[in-house]
């Protein structure tokens, strides 16, 4: 077993966006943006909590939402060859309250991710990161405890962690962030991910 901590994002890499099926269910179009489309984290989701408080939308009514969700497809088959290779840490802009139904479908990888503070009401009243930037702040602290660290997401709120790796890699990213950041390989299959961990892991020994 090599020194190499694989960290990677989880919505869109191994589960479906969780606000797009919210959208989809609730019929609010607005519900489908995310950081792949504002790259700024804190203006997206006050942009959602506004949006939850205008349409009445509770934690509860999200949570069936998520209960009804599975992993990607290939998604658990994906995750079992990384750890059978590498330390995997899943870092994710997601929230414990969200993650749980589908954090046991995949056999409760470790996940570093944020909370939301709540009412007794059920409505999500404000989120609380974990800190700042924490994907790549992970990352960076990896890193000072002497692993190597290979890295992939899908978005922009991705990128600083691909950045601070030793290796980074897009997984079935849009355009704009492919236009943006040519600097990483970009992987649209599992297939071609695992490719991509085996190149990165090979330069690393």
């Amino acid at each position: 077993m090599s020194a190499i901590i694989a960290t990677l994002d989880l919505e869109g890499v191994f589960i479906p966006e969780i606000w797009i099926n919210v959208a989809e269910k609730t019929g609010i179009e607005e519900l489908k943006l995310t950081t792949r489309d504002i790259p700024d984290y804190d203006e997206l989701m006050q942009k959602r909590l506004g949006i939850l408080d205008e349409h009445g939308i509770t934690l509860p009514q999200i949570q069936e939402v998520i209960a009804t969700l599975e992993p990607l497809h290939g998604a658990k088959d994906m995750l079992n060859w990384l750890k059978a290779k590498f330390e995997v840490i899943i870092l994710s802009d997601t929230f414990y309250e969200f993650s749980y139904p589908l954090m046991k479908q995949l056999d409760f990888p470790t996940l570093f991710c944020h909370s939301l503070e709540v009412d007794s009401a059920g409505k999500i009243t404000n989120y609380k990161l974990r800190m700042p930037d924490q994907k790549r702040e992970a990352v960076k602290a990896l890193k000072s405890i002497n692993f190597n660290v290979i890295a992939s997401g899908d978005s922009y709120n991705d990128t600083t962690m691909l950045m601070e790796a030793d290796a980074g890699i897009l997984f079935c990213p849009p355009q704009n962030v492919i236009d943006e950041f040519p600097q990483f390989p970009v992987a649209n299959s599992y297939e071609e991910q695992r490719t991509e961990f085996e190149k990165a892991a090979a330069k690393l020994q």
